[in-house]
C-alpha cells in the first residue's frame, strides 16, 4: 500500500512524528513525506493531510483512493485554525481528534474516527502536542489497517463552529491581569515558534514558563 504524508511545515514539531513512524513502518507500506502539493506526483492509496495549510484540490485527492484529515476538534465543533489552541485556551479538559474525508469545503467530510484526549489542566505546550500526536500516529495506523473495512459516517447536522487563524500577535500576555487568569495562554505558547510575549515601556519581552520540581 503507497501512502503519503502531506505536512507544509518541516519544522513543525508533528514532522518528526511522522519521520519516525515512517521509518517503523517501511516493511509494512511504501511511504513518503512530502511538504508541498506540487511534491505529489503519482498516485497512490491514501494521503493524510497533517498539519496542511495548503487547499489540496479535488485533481491531486483524485490520485487516492482516500485523502483523510486529521483534525484536532469535536466536528463538526471548531473547524478552522488551531482547534485544539483554542480549546485549551477556552479551559477545555479534554481535546477530540477527528479523521476525516477531504473535501473542497474544509473540514466538513464523513467522519472515519474521533479519538479523545483527557487533559488534566497543567499540561504545557510541549506535553499537549505529545498527547494529540501520539493520537494522530494511532490514528493514521488506524486507517492505514482498516481502510478496506471503514464506514465512515456523515458530520452531524446542526450548530457548526469555526476557528479564525492564530496570528503572533494572539501569543500577547496582558500585563494587567494576573498569571492565574492567562496561564492557559501561556501553556500552549510554543516558545520556539509562537512564544508569549509583554510590552512595558516602549520594550517587547519574551516569556518562558517550564515545570518546577524542588525534588
Amino acid at each position: 500500500m503507497k501512502v503519503t504524508l502531506l505536512c507544509s511545515d518541516l519544522n513543525h514539531p508533528v514532522y518528526q512524528y511522522l519521520s519516525a513512524w515512517k521509518n517503523a513502518n517501511k516493511d509494512n507500506y511504501s511511504i513518503s513525506i512530502v511538504s508541498k502539493v506540487s511534491e505529489i506526483n503519482e498516485p497512490g492509496d491514501i494521503l493524510f493531510l497533517i498539519s496542511c495549510s495548503e487547499i489540496v484540490k479535488v485533481q491531486i485527492r483524485d490520485m487516492f483512493s482516500h485523502t483523510l484529515v486529521l483534525h484536532a476538534s469535536d466536528l463538526p465543533q471548531g473547524r478552522g485554525w488551531s482547534p485544539h489552541t483554542w480549546d485549551v485556551l477556552s479551559g477545555k479538559d479534554e481535546l477530540t481528534l477527528s479523521l476525516i474525508n477531504a473535501e473542497d469545503s474544509v473540514d466538513t467530510g464523513d467522519i472515519w474516527k474521533k479519538k479523545h484526549i483527557k487533559l488534566k489542566g497543567s499540561e504545557l505546550y510541549y506535553e499537549i502536542n505529545t498527547l494529540l500526536f501520539e493520537a494522530e500516529i494511532e490514528l493514521i495506523s488506524w486507517a492505514c489497517k482498516n481502510v478496506f473495512t471503514v464506514e465512515p459516517t456523515p458530520q452531524e447536522d446542526g450548530e457548526t463552529s469555526y476557528y479564525r487563524k492564530r496570528t503572533p500577535n494572539d501569543s500577547e500576555v496582558d500585563v494587567n491581569k494576573s498569571i492565574k487568569e492567562q496561564f492557559n495562554l501561556l501553556r500552549v505558547c510554543d516558545p520556539n515558534r509562537y512564544p508569549a510575549f509583554f510590552e512595558l515601556n516602549g520594550q517587547k519581552y519574551k516569556l518562558f514558563i517550564e515545570k518546577y520540581d524542588e525534588n
